[in-house]
């Protein structure tokens, strides 16, 4: 599991940062990737990666701002010139009015895709579950209708204990599936065993959870609770002047990101969606000054790539 950040700005493309886009890479889970919002020229900066859009399975939107969707009807146009088909079909999660800025556009355009696109209008709880998944929405606080994420991966099953297997002359072949199924067998010894008992701990799933363009609200914090990595917006620093900008403009500032961070017990917070303004060495101060609340604090650049690794289990490491 791993972000990729396709735009990294706020309100309009600059030098150094194009508008809001997030990957969220699933290859090994699910050979899937989803994108969190889809600011303008987001298919260009895919084409400066690896990602191939016809793995985009998923679309999941904040709110209906330009800098967050003006990049949809683009690429949603190139992946049906990449060949997708109907066996690849899309998913969009987006508030009201997603649906009509796509169709409108595609419309307009003469624009016919080669694939289905299936629309979800979001409503608080869980918008999505499968066996791997679930995905949690909830409202946030901006001058539109706008929405937090969290995505959940459901636990990964034990390993099968092999060495333990081979310590009690278990002999290898077929019984090692039914075994690890959790199965309880006989063995050609007339032996009987379970096969919870030669099956490891389970591996707990990772969350991460997506704030963007909001006041600081309740429902951050519980979308955020006990999360492998937050990635928050951070349109403005931590200064009383900037504070009172992001509440004149409904956004939040680094300092209540970090602030966030730290209550939910946030194993990593990722600032993103950043004024134009932070270049150079106002980006060191403000690294500075949200880790001085928060340590485990990055700040998000174009095209940077953020393993999601597993946590250890504490007894692993005594």
């Amino acid at each position: 599991m791993q972000l990729e950040f396709l735009g990294t700005g706020s309100g309009q493309p600059s030098k150094f940062r194009n508008v809001t886009s997030i990957a969220l890479r699933l290859l090994d889970e699910r050979n899937a990737v989803w994108l969190f919002d889809v600011g303008e020229a987001t298919q260009h900066q895919i084409l400066k990666t690896t990602l191939r859009p016809r793995k985009v399975e998923k679309i999941f939107i904040t709110h209906l701002h330009g800098d967050h969707i003006f990049g949809l009807p683009g690429f949603l146009s190139s992946r049906s010139f990449q060949g997708a088909d109907k066996n690849e079909p899309l998913t969009i999660y987006g508030p009201k009015g997603v649906k009509e800025f796509v169709q409108t556009a595609l419309r307009i355009s003469e624009t016919r895709l080669s694939y289905p696109i299936e629309y979800v209008d979001l409503t608080e709880g869980v918008i999505f579950e499968d066996h791997t998944f679930q995905v949690v929405a909830a409202p946030m606080r901006h001058r539109i209708e706008t929405w937090g994420f969290r995505v959940i991966e459901k636990d990964h099953p034990g390993e099968l204990l092999v060495d333990k297997l081979k310590q009690g002359n278990i002999p290898s072949g077929p019984l090692y599936g039914q075994l690890k199924a959790g199965k309880t067998v006989t063995l050609p010894d007339g032996r009987i065993v379970n096969g919870h008992d030669f099956i490891g701990k389970a591996q707990k799933g990772r969350i991460v959870t997506f704030i963007l363009d909001t006041r600081p609200n309740d429902n951050v914090e519980w979308l955020a609770k006990n999360a492998d990595v937050l990635v928050h917006e951070s349109t403005y620093g931590s200064s009383e002047e900037e504070a009172k900008m992001a509440r004149a403009h409904a956004h939040s500032t680094s300092a209540n990101a970090a602030s966030v961070a730290r209550r939910a017990h946030v194993d990593k917070l990722v600032l993103t969606h950043l004024s134009a303004r932070y270049i150079g060495p106002m980006v060191k101060e403000l690294i500075h000054d949200v880790r001085r609340n928060f340590a485990n604090t990055y700040v998000a650049r174009d095209f940077d790539i953020i393993d999601i690794p597993f946590k250890k289990d504490s007894n692993e490491s005594k």
